[in-house]
């Protein structure tokens, strides 16, 4: 193949086009995909082809056949889960990650990707009020983050009571405790599974699912042994935090290890205004977050955090003495501090996030997506039969009408309508209608739509 042949060049060109055509008609295009997962999947079945087809033409295939069955995550009115949007310095910065397609394993394996991660990895335990020192790690999202801290704690009590869970496995040492809110989320269980912990201990949590500083107390006190306590900054349902400071003294006192799940809700700390709600955070020994959710970077970003990098070492470290890696490894490679020995350079688009932003942009960001939920709950407290639930301090909002048939029938009329993305839940025994505002898109006329859409689901069933 000639040199100056322009091989990339059609390709990209056309991904060019689709994805600004992608990201221009978010404002206006209907929220839910357009065709169903059955429906999609009939749309690309197709038999393996026998020989090549050139590059543009494939990428236009792809859009033709994909486009149709993708959620718009990127509208202002997606209000499902908790997904993030992204924003253009992050989406620009991932477009080179993947035309560099370096591998950060290893800092010598690409010093300049690397040394990128490793700022942003300074600048976020600034933001976030962590200290500083801590090790980052760049992992997939907040269920191998929480798995990532978790890890390390499990290293670190465990040696604590005399046990090399790195040298001798779980087998025959001593269990250990892991307590955790009530209603704390799905993927700390998993995280558990992972680690072989089994079923954690649940600590009463409140009406806002917060946990109960006064009933962790009173369940440290009743056990022995090597514990881990998991806190939540950032409940599911209200967007709470944990008692941080209560709860963290509480543990240590014990001589457990805190680890604290703050998915979406660690970002509070990156604003003056909030940052209050979640003093004593800081005192923790690990935390989990994600940067694909409050931060708006594009899939997948999740980070890890580990205040004193010897037992995360341990438990991420690659010791296995292979020599084609010996004679490149440095001490704490990035491949240290996850559980992947082979990534792309996920935390650069943070860094770009970071660079675009700044402290106060980020403090921005965080703030309007609060004042958003705000604005959204005080709209549906208006709708006749509604009731929201929860405290708005973050940016959940979860909202029940009269019963659970009815909650459940608006919730199926917003969707079907399609012009804002509400997903359905369970709280606190009842059928809720779940908003979470996690993309810097949404605007004021945003908020508007989507409370007429609920007041228009509510009048209608």
């Amino acid at each position: 193949m000639p040199a100056d042949d322009d091989v990339f060049g059609p390709a990209l060109a056309r991904a060019d086009a689709h994805a600004r055509q992608w990201l221009a008609a978010a404002a206006d295009r209907a929220v839910p995909p357009r065709l169903t997962p059955a429906q999609a999947l009939a749309a690309v079945e197709a038999p393996l082809p026998e020989g090549p087809t050139p590059p543009d033409a494939v990428v236009d295939e792809l859009a033709a056949l994909a486009e149709p069955g993708l959620m718009t995550f990127g509208s202002g009115r997606f209000f499902g889960w908790v997904v993030g949007g992204t924003q253009p310095a992050p989406l620009a910065a991932d477009w080179l990650v993947s035309a560099w397609d370096q591998n950060v394993g290893m800092r010598a394996m690409s010093p300049g990707a690397a040394a990128v991660e490793e700022v942003a990895g300074r600048w976020l335990l600034d933001l976030l009020g962590l200290p500083a020192g801590s090790d980052v790690g760049f992992v997939t999202g907040a269920t191998s983050a929480n798995l990532t801290g978790l890890a390390a704690g499990r290293d670190q009590v465990l040696r604590a009571a005399g046990w090399d869970v790195e040298r001798d496995g779980l087998a025959g040492g001593p269990r250990v405790r892991v307590l955790v809110g009530a209603e704390r989320h799905v993927s700390v269980d998993l995280a558990l599974r992972y680690l072989g912990l089994g079923v954690p201990e649940e600590v009463a949590a409140d009406d806002q699912g917060r946990i109960d500083a006064g009933a962790l107390r009173r369940s440290l006190a009743a056990g022995t042994g090597p514990t881990i306590v998991c806190l939540q900054a950032g409940h599911i349902h209200s967007g709470a935090w944990d008692p941080m400071a209560e709860a963290v003294a509480a543990a240590h006192a014990h001589g457990a290890w805190v680890h604290v799940d703050g998915a979406f809700g660690l970002w509070a700390a990156a604003s003056p205004r909030l940052r209050p709600l979640l003093a004593g955070h800081e005192g923790a020994d690990s935390w989990a977050t994600d940067a694909h959710k409050t931060l708006n970077v594009p899939y997948d970003c999740g980070i890890a955090v580990v205040a004193d990098p010897e037992p995360l070492r341990r438990a991420m470290g690659v010791q296995v003495g292979a020599a084609y890696l010996a004679a490149f490894q440095q001490a704490a490679d990035p491949l240290d501090k996850t559980p992947e020995m082979s990534r792309r350079a996920r935390g650069v688009p943070v860094w770009a996030a970071l660079r675009a932003l700044g402290r106060s942009g980020v403090a921005a960001l965080v703030d309007g997506l609060v004042d958003r939920a705000r604005a959204i709950a005080e709209g549906l407290a208006e709708v006749p039969g509604a009731e929201v639930l929860n405290d708005v301090v973050f940016t959940q909002v979860s909202v029940a009408f009269e019963d659970d048939d009815r909650t459940r029938r608006v919730t199926a009329r917003v969707l079907a309508e399609g012009e804002a993305w509400m997903s359905g839940s369970r709280w606190r025994g009842r059928d809720v209608l779940r908003v979470s505002v996690s993309n810097a898109a949404t605007t004021e006329e945003d908020v508007a739509r989507a409370v007429a859409a609920v007041r228009r689901a509510a009048s209608a069933v």
